[in-house]
């Protein structure tokens, strides 16, 4: 992987990990477009990853730190709650990830054909969100973890997880507003975790990835940056109600994918 390659994976990362198109469907079909073999290690997926949560922590660091402020006072009240609605929303993704971490990556095998039937499922949650009414309730416990089955399922590479946890929410007729917020912050854990597993057992190696050290580089710095970008496009995104452009762009793409499968 040289760094052009490289930092054109970073930024369609760093898009597609906020914006409902599925971060993993398109860095796959992205490798396959490229010819880019993997590596034999996470290394430059965990690199990536890392980019877009410091991409979400620059974001929304007010928040953060006003949920960590209420977090410290060690009493019930507002920032408590919410981190509560966060650690439950974490359980599936994290039983998932305990229990059924092979199966899930023996999927990222799979090809563009999967990938594509994944964009068309994403597709369709985002298009059905068009014809909702705005409710604007908020996001009670029983939401948090429905929320959380989402963002569980959404490990199938094309199902985005973004997509997934926004479209359900607004299906539960939360805030627009407060579910894209949510669904932002409700990622950082799960992904740290994550990344911690794979520094942790070995993984991760920029020695051993076979990626030179300014490939890996220019890679996080194209995701944190388009990360950016993507994160804020995203919050206005979803209060103006415009996620059905993404579902044609994923239907596109799906079908492309699967298409592309039988040539």
């Amino acid at each position: 992987m040289n760094w052009i390659e490289a930092f054109i994976l970073g930024i369609v990362q760093g898009l597609t990990e906020f914006l409902p198109v599925s971060s993993s469907g398109h860095l796959l079909l992205s490798k396959e477009i490229l010819g880019i073999e993997n590596a034999g290690n996470a290394t430059f997926e965990v690199l990536v990853h890392a980019a877009t949560v410091m991409s979400t922590l620059t974001v929304f660091r007010n928040d953060i730190l006003k949920l960590f402020a209420g977090l410290f006072k060690f009493k019930y009240n507002q920032e408590t709650e919410y981190v509560f609605k966060i650690v439950v929303s974490m359980i599936p993704v994290m039983i998932v990830g305990l229990l059924f971490k092979e199966q899930v990556e023996s999927l990222f095998g799979e090809g563009p054909a999967f990938v594509g039937s994944m964009l068309l499922l994403t597709a369709v949650l985002l298009l059905l969100t068009h014809f909702l009414k705005k409710e604007g309730k908020p996001i009670s416990y029983g939401n948090a973890f429905i929320i959380g089955l989402a963002q569980a399922c959404a490990v199938l590479p094309g199902l985005s997880r973004s997509g997934a946890t926004i479209s359900t929410g607004l299906l539960l007729g939360n805030d627009r507003n407060e579910i894209a917020r949510f669904s932002f912050l409700m990622v950082l854990v799960p992904i740290l975790g994550e990344a911690l597993l794979d520094l942790t057992g070995g993984d991760f190696s920029p020695s051993k990835s076979g990626i030179a050290i300014i490939p890996l580089i220019v890679g996080f710095a194209g995701a944190y940056l388009s990360g950016l970008v993507a994160c804020k496009l995203m919050i206005k995104l979803v209060s103006q109600v415009k996620l059905y452009w993404f579902s044609v762009y994923c239907a596109i793409v799906g079908i492309i994918a699967i298409v592309y499968t039988f040539i």
